[in-house]
């Protein structure tokens, strides 16, 4: 006698197997969906501090310039003329400023010191063969000179602390 099987295969273990694969997919499946929902999530917000930080970078930069600028000018009295770089990366940073929420309190201040910094330039010196400077005008000129050494100091450090402040928000 020969027996014959309709249905091969739909035996109740080969249905178990079956179900428990197409569970295991579809958990496997799920979970797969969601780690590259956190992933993706992730992407999108390491492409937003980067695009943030390179936004920071030209305003360190040119803080950086500014630091070289000033220091430059340090230990010695200056006139309009030689204040040219300071006052063109103060034009810079102004440009910038309105657009950097985040340190725009730190760019004002450093604005704020490069207009006290550069309105302490010494006279321009009277043209002739004026060999002798009378002592009341070497002293004030002398004083002048001190407060323009003291408005670079203050200028220097707010450089700093607003570099320190992008360094900081570079970091998190």
């Amino acid at each position: 006698m020969m027996t014959t099987m309709l249905a091969i295969g739909t035996g109740a273990g080969t249905l178990a197997v079956s179900t428990v694969s197409a569970l295991t997919a579809g958990i496997l499946g799920t979970y797969s969906l969601l780690h590259h929902q956190q992933v993706f999530a992730w992407m999108r917000s390491i492409r937003r501090t980067d695009q943030s930080n390179a936004e920071l970078d030209k305003v360190d930069q040119w803080l950086a310039d500014l630091y070289k600028a000033q220091c430059r000018l340090a230990h010695k009295p200056c006139r309009s003329e030689d204040f040219e770089d300071v006052t063109q990366i103060g034009t810079m940073l102004r440009g910038v400023a309105d657009h950097a929420p985040a340190i725009s309190s730190e760019l004002a201040r450093v604005l704020e010191r490069i207009e006290e910094y550069v309105d302490t330039a010494l006279p321009e010196p009277v043209p002739g063969p004026t060999a002798k400077i009378p002592v009341l005008e070497h002293r004030t000129q002398l004083v002048k000179a001190m407060k323009q050494e003291s408005a670079r100091g203050e200028l220097a450090r707010s450089v700093v602390a607003a570099q320190q402040k992008i360094t900081q928000l570079k970091r998190g």
